[in-house]
């Protein structure tokens, strides 16, 4: 299958202009995550990761992160990059967002910066922001890269991608 790439106008990224392997860089933008009217996290001193066809990954320092709602669940994932990620849950009060975020506590070499930095699928939580902008998940369950205006595709995830 032939990927027709979206050329990106002024002040856009596309998708497919970020690396593979991914590149990690940091973010001083404002990132907000909200689940049942708490702000879960909040930070101006993040990271992303940028990957080929993929919105970015935003990933948040522990210390800007509500840990007391988070529970470690017993999953986890490899990444071939990245390696190992442990997945939490949240809870405030009778709500629950099950496996919303995840962290590395071992990564590779090239990105021990987000060591215990937490990312959160979009999906999974009330909101999430990039500055003022609320993004929109990246699509599939898998996935957890936000996507936000400024972004063009097409995007990982979508159905009849999973070969990409």
């Amino acid at each position: 299958m032939v990927v027709k790439r979206i050329v990106p106008g002024p002040g856009q990224e596309s998708v497919w202009d970020y690396p593979r392997p991914p590149r990690l860089e940091p973010v001083h933008q404002s990132i907000r995550v909200v689940f049942a009217g708490v702000v879960i996290a909040s930070s101006k001193h993040c990271y992303r990761v940028l990957e080929t066809s993929h919105p970015p990954v935003y990933y948040i320092p522990p210390e800007d992160v509500r840990r007391d709602l988070l529970v470690k669940e017993g999953g986890q994932s490899f990444c071939e990059f990245k390696g190992t990620a442990a997945y939490w849950s949240i809870t405030v009060g009778k709500r629950q967002a099950c496996m919303a975020a995840w962290c590395y506590p071992s990564p590779t070499g090239p990105f021990a910066p987000i060591r215990d930095y937490f990312a959160f699928y979009a999906g999974r939580v009330d909101a999430c922001f990039v500055d003022d902008e609320r993004v929109q998940p990246q699509p599939g369950d898998f996935y957890g890269g936000w996507i936000t205006s400024n972004l063009t595709g097409p995007i990982k995830g979508d159905p009849g991608s999973g070969n990409w």
